[in-house]
């Protein structure tokens, strides 16, 4: 029965990431960038000003919300920054070649408009029910900016990222988790999972104001920590990173052979691997991030650029941090993959100290995705079922981080592989009908700024 689920997962598998699922990807980026005037390229200095920027001077928001812009942004980054750029970036190295790292780089480029449009959307349409609290997403994009003929299209996507939770937000997270306690520190698996199961409870059973609150302060620091060693490693292999980069530009587009362990990969197996482990890293496209997003007490513009970078940060910095001191350490050769991979390759780099930053790493990143992708799964049924449903979505979220703490880790990755597939296409669809409307909030966004600033150098 299992091998019989296991080839039909395979199957769908195949479909969803075949050649119609990447071009519909990436034409919606590309779409939207060219609907946008190609904003993140152009305007990436403004948006850092008007984000960045403006947490740094301490400016205050006086829209409604629930959450701070930046609380916002880290809740969702906290979804993003995760294993999949410390074992994601390492198997799509390991199955796909170095040029795996050139088409994530891709994926990021033309994803950072699409998370742009999603954060948008979430903010412009969310919905405030009966009692004053607010819910959004994709689902609710939708159905307000569609119309509710279109709202079957909404509860599909509902649907598939309520199911969706369960793989690329906990099973995936707790098993590369206890994975890296076991080899690190000989931690049992089912150890790891009681632990997660009473610490992410702790949290998300108090809802997205406490879950805002742990990710605000955990995710920059641990981001920075990591960022940090993978520079220290960086400096040591200094003279290999040129090197580094022509694999990586090379074997983007022609087939790398076999090297030692590494059984080699072709142009198609890079394309595959980097797109899919792209998207599993910064979500772009999977529109889930626009749930959190419609919580921020921002203008549907302004929180639209904190998606930006949230990709920028997740992709272009740590990813490639990963994947270069993957490729400079010279291990992507040993066979090995997922996060031991990782932790090997900043061991030969920090001897000692490097294995065990990744282990932090992976336990703090795999923790803070955890609970945002709670809040992503039980919104999202929440939409489809009522309120009734949050509660026994946690508790059944809770019980599958045990599930994931002590299943096998391929088979795993595989599945939540689909399902990410399986809810991207109804948003890339919605994306792609939308795009004139988030056209037309960039260019309203732009005109009162004008006017803001006309007015303050008349008064002045």
């Amino acid at each position: 029965m299992t091998e019989s689920l296991l080839a039909f997962n395979s199957w769908i598998n195949g479909i969803v990431w075949g050649p119609p699922f990447m071009i519909l990807l990436i034409g919606t980026g590309l779409y939207l960038t060219i609907r946008l005037g190609f904003f993140q390229f152009t305007h990436l200095r403004f948006a850092w000003r008007r984000t960045f920027g403006a947490l740094l001077r301490r400016e205050q928001s006086v829209e409604a919300g629930t959450i701070s812009p930046f609380q916002a942004v880290s809740s969702a980054m906290a979804a993003t920054i995760g294993v999949g750029n410390i074992a994601g970036v390492a198997t799509a190295i390991a199955l796909g070649g170095p040029g795996a790292v050139f088409w994530m780089w891709m994926v990021a480029l033309v994803g950072m408009a699409t998370k742009l449009g999603e954060a948008t959307l979430g903010v412009k349409y969310r919905h405030t029910d009966d009692e004053g609290r607010l819910s959004g997403g994709v689902f609710w994009y939708i159905e307000k900016g569609l119309g509710p003929n279109w709202k079957w299209l909404g509860m599909l996507y509902a649907f598939f990222a309520g199911l969706a939770a369960f793989g690329i937000g906990n099973m995936v997270q707790a098993n590369t988790m206890s994975d890296a306690l076991s080899t690190g520190f000989s931690i049992p698996a089912w150890l790891t999972g009681v632990v997660a199961l009473v610490l992410v409870g702790a949290v998300t059973l108090g809802g997205i104001r406490r879950i805002a609150i742990t990710a605000e302060r955990i995710v920059p620091a641990m981001a920075l920590v990591y960022v940090v060693g993978a520079v220290g490693v960086l400096i040591s292999f200094y003279d290999q990173i040129p090197g580094a980069f022509a694999m990586i530009f090379e074997h983007a587009f022609t087939p790398m052979g076999a090297v030692g362990g590494f059984a080699g990969a072709t142009m198609a197996e890079a394309i595959r691997y980097g797109i899919a482990r792209g998207i599993f890293s910064n979500e772009a496209g999977l529109g889930s991030a626009s749930i959190v997003y419609a919580q921020a007490r921002s203008k549907p513009m302004t929180q639209g650029m904190w998606g930006m970078w949230e990709v920028f940060i997740d992709t272009i910095v740590v990813c490639t941090m990963t994947a270069l001191v993957i490729l400079v350490t010279g291990v992507f050769a040993t066979g090995e993959t997922g996060g031991t991979l990782t932790s090997n390759a900043f061991n030969t780099g920090l001897p000692g100290l490097g294995g065990y930053i990744v282990i932090l790493a992976i336990v703090l990143f795999s923790y803070t995705t955890m609970l945002t992708w709670n809040y992503y799964g039980e919104k999202s049924w929440e939409y489809l079922f009522g309120p009734k449903v949050v509660m026994p979505y946690r508790i059944l979220f809770l019980l599958f981080l045990l599930i994931g703490a002590t299943g096998g880790l391929e088979t795993i990755w595989s599945v939540a592989d689909t399902l990410n597939g399986l809810m991207a296409a109804p948003n890339l669809i919605a994306l792609i009908l939308l795009a004139g409307v988030i056209a037309r909030e960039k260019a309203k966004y732009l005109a009162e700024l004008r006017v803001e600033e006309k007015d303050r150098k008349d008064q002045s």
